[in-house]
């Protein structure tokens, strides 16, 4: 063997001995450092993650029965039925799981966590026995919240467009009729909203606008309670500009429709005050409508 390829091999076998020696070397002097942190760090490296254990889908559904019915820990119960959805994500205990999610946030008055909820369960569930009531769930949740007529109804009639689904959906569920009432009464707050603000207009002596605002009840809502106040204040506000016919016509029709009302009695004497009677013109907006609606 030459002396180079000698030399070579030395220099070779040296330097992978110096490496090793290093290694060792780092080795050793770790070791000491147990005591001031290395080792717990050498324990999260090698420590097993036990914080997991999977319980039975239907022993922690119950679990979240308990807390919500007894507990009435609607929180609490909320995590139970998140947990089974988790844990069990394919499950019939995840589909009864979700829907009893959405049912705890309603009664817990979290009714974005149960419109949440409620909403993927019908789109994940649409053929389930249970979808009718997670979307009647939906529409209570936006109806609990209508506001005062004196704020901004928006939420009155999500209340309602949600309602109507309920009914188109699943007319002949047990939710229909619950939501047909519901929906009457969305109808009469947005009824009492103009109201108010027809009253306001009146009251700065804006007449026109007063009178869009009644005849908006008249035209819209006349299933609604405030139907008849609003024939009234139109009687008042016709008056008042001058348009006799109108409001003869407006006394008219009220008179016809409800005889027995007190606002029939202001409007009649009203019309009696100007020298007049009430008397209806066919020809007129209020007539017309009235009779398109079968109560004319």
């Amino acid at each position: 063997m030459s002396a180079q390829r000698m030399t070579r091999g030395y220099f070779s076998v040296s330097s992978r001995a110096r490496g090793l020696l290093q290694a060792v070397t780092f080795i050793m002097l770790a070791l000491p450092l147990a005591g001031c942190g290395t080792g717990a760090l050498w324990d999260k490296f090698t420590a097993k993650d036990d914080t997991f254990v999977e319980e039975p889908a239907d022993k922690i559904y119950n679990e979240g029965l308990y807390l919500m019915n007894e507990k009435k820990d609607m929180k609490a119960a909320n995590k139970k039925f998140e947990e089974v959805d988790r844990q069990h994500p394919y499950s019939e205990w995840a589909r009864k799981s979700l829907l009893m999610s959405a049912y705890a946030s309603y009664q817990g008055g979290d009714y974005d966590g149960c419109i949440g909820a409620a909403t993927r369960y019908v789109t994940l569930h649409p053929g389930s026995p249970d979808a009718a009531y997670a979307q009647y769930l939906i529409a209570a949740s936006h109806y609990d919240q209508i506001p005062d007529i004196s704020r901004d109804q928006t939420r009155t009639e999500k209340a309602i467009a949600a309602l109507e689904e309920v009914v188109r959906k699943y007319p002949n569920s047990e939710y229909a009729t619950s939501a047909k009432a519901k929906i009457e009464g969305a109808r009469d707050q947005l009824a009492g909203k103009e109201m108010n603000v027809g009253r306001y207009y009146a009251q700065k002596r804006d007449y026109t606008a007063a009178i869009n605002r009644y005849k908006t009840v008249v035209t819209q809502y006349q299933t609604t309670r405030h139907v008849e106040e609003a024939l009234f204040r139109l009687t008042e506000a016709y008056m008042a500009i001058g348009i006799v016919g109108e409001a003869q016509t407006a006394a008219a029709v009220l008179g016809h429709n409800f005889p027995d009302s007190r606002w029939y009695k202001d409007a009649y004497n009203l019309v009696k005050s100007g020298g007049l009677e009430p008397s209806e013109n066919q020809g007129s907006w209020i007539s017309r409508t009235f009779k398109k609606m079968g109560l004319g």
